[in-house]
């Protein structure tokens, strides 16, 4: 007897729909597997048999052949069981195969029958639901993160018999539902650090928050206790929630990875921090089985990499092309892996190896070891940073004032009026913010005045810029005077743009 259901498999990010196809026929007792399976899969016959066997349902010697269709998609992990399990039931009988039609299923399973939680059920269910399904049976564990997906019934089982009670009518499990309205009309903000804690750093937290309202990316040099980590961490909190569209394709790349929350989709913004130690397959993603890496996890959100200098340079440099193209492409010999990365750079360093230079009282560091340092980070990649601040060290009046400091709510109330505009000048754009603006755009949305033109030709000629840094200081400007309320870039937006790479016109 034949059986079909319908499942998926992720590729990258994406998911591709895949049909379990079972075939039960008399002749010798097996059971085979075939169409382009990982090991995992393929050991899904063990599992799968163990657990009906389990669950008691009992299977009698029979010829069980497999097909995971199409035949050229790589089918890996253990999402599989779930289905193969349902269409053996059906071909040997358990279920009427009617109840199948429109109906998706991914899950692994326990050798007690259980139905145990697997990574990417929200792509999955996005696919079932532009394929056509009309409801998804996944694993519990997973349930919120499907339920995410409107216009697709989800449906959580915790085990085999409770999916099998389910499909043939004698005990429904209830649908699982969220309330996507109410998640964003009350984002998830606990946690974030307020920048009311900040003392001091004016030029500093000022630079955050042009960089937040353009979505710049944004390098604050400084010796060590000076609070460059404190403003970077604080960054987030200054930043809108995100939309339900952004929400979907960040929790997407998240359900891959396995990072998301226990209510199933992200609504804050990502903030990724990892360690100057990381690999470079670690950063920008692939593998084996081509996974998202840290770049591809801070998508619409904040990539903070703290002791910049301390990374290995072959691991910086791969920032270069998803920081010009806003995505990470990885090639295999079994195709080209696409994975989102339109992220904000933050980056922190020391002035040198000790961290004290130019303070001779301290420092001891030769000029070379400082010049050899600070040469770590290439001109290519700095070139990619738009925003370049020096934090100072702080007074003892300035740490102990009680004066009142900003907080992130104030702050993020201007960033957010600098996203709502760039949100209507570039509506039907491919892009949202200044900083996204290609370079043939910029003459258009990035006027300048008579005299501001002429500065920043002087500026250029005289400082010998490339032309990505002298596009990226336009950019500034732009938010700058979008911060400022202004239709046009003034003289004053422009020296503050320009005052934003100081220290890299003065290398």
């Amino acid at each position: 007897m034949f059986s079909k259901v319908c499942s998926a498999a992720i590729n990258g990010i994406e998911s591709k729909m895949v049909s379990v196809e079972v075939d039960v026929s008399d002749g010798l007792p097996c059971f085979s597997m075939v169409g382009y399976l990982a090991s995992e899969v393929r050991e899904a016959q063990d599992r799968v048999r163990t657990a009906l066997r389990n669950s008691g349902f009992r299977l009698p010697p029979k010829h069980i052949t497999v097909n995971l269709a199409p035949g050229d998609i790589r089918k890996s992990g253990a999402g599989f069981d779930l289905p193969i399990a349902v269409a053996v039931m059906a071909s040997y009988g358990y279920l009427p195969g009617e109840v199948l039609d429109g109906v998706f299923f991914a899950g692994e399973l326990g050798l007690d029958g259980s139905v145990q939680g697997i990574h990417g059920i929200l792509g999955m269910v996005m696919e079932a639901r532009q394929s056509g399904c009309r409801s998804c049976m996944v694993p519990l564990a997973n349930a919120k993160e499907g339920a995410a997906i409107e216009g697709i019934e989800v449906f959580g089982v915790q085990d085999l018999r409770a999916a099998v009670r389910h499909l043939t009518g004698v005990d429904c499990v209830k649908r699982t539902a969220i309330n996507i309205e109410e998640k964003f009309r009350h984002p998830d903000q606990e946690g974030l650090l307020d920048f009311a804690d900040i003392h001091g750093q004016r030029l500093v937290r000022r630079a955050a928050e042009v960089a937040a309202a353009g979505m710049h990316n944004l390098l604050i040099s400084g010796p060590p206790g000076s609070g460059k980590s404190m403003i970077a961490k604080r960054i987030p909190s200054i930043l809108p929630p995100l939309s339900l569209e952004e929400s979907l394709e960040v929790s997407r790349i998240h359900s891959v990875a396995g990072t998301l929350p226990e209510d199933g989709i992200l609504t804050a913004r990502p903030f990724r921090m990892p360690h100057h130690t990381i690999s470079a397959i670690a950063l920008a993603g692939g593998g084996v089985v081509p996974r998202p890496g840290e770049i591809s996890l801070a998508h619409h959100g904040v990539l903070y990499l703290d002791e910049l200098p301390e990374f290995r340079t072959e691991t910086l440099e791969i920032l270069r092309q998803p920081l010009e193209d806003g995505e990470v492409r990885i090639a295999r010999n079994r195709g080209q892996f696409v994975f989102p990365a339109d992220f904000m750079l933050v980056a922190s360093r020391n002035p040198c190896k000790c961290g004290y230079y130019p303070d001779r009282r301290r420092c001891r560091c030769r000029e070379s070891d400082v010049r050899r340092y600070l040469g770590r980070i290439s001109r290519p990649l700095l070139d990619r940073i738009d925003l370049h601040v020096e934090a100072q060290t702080i007074g003892y009046e300035e740490l102990t004032a009680h004066g009142h400091a900003e907080s992130s709510e104030e702050i993020r109330s201007r960033v957010v009026r600098a996203h709502a505009v760039q949100r209507e000048r570039y509506r039907g754009q491919p892009f949202l913010f200044n900083s996204r603006v290609p370079a043939g755009a910029l003459e258009r949305y990035c006027a300048l005045g008579t005299e501001a033109r002429r500065q920043i030709k002087d500026i250029y000629e005289r400082k010998q810029l490339t032309a990505r840094a002298y596009h990226r200081m336009l950019k500034v400007a732009r938010t700058i005077a979008d911060l400022d309320g202004a239709e046009q870039i003034e003289s004053r937006h422009l020296h503050e743009a320009v005052l934003y790479r100081a220290s890299e016109l003065l290398m």
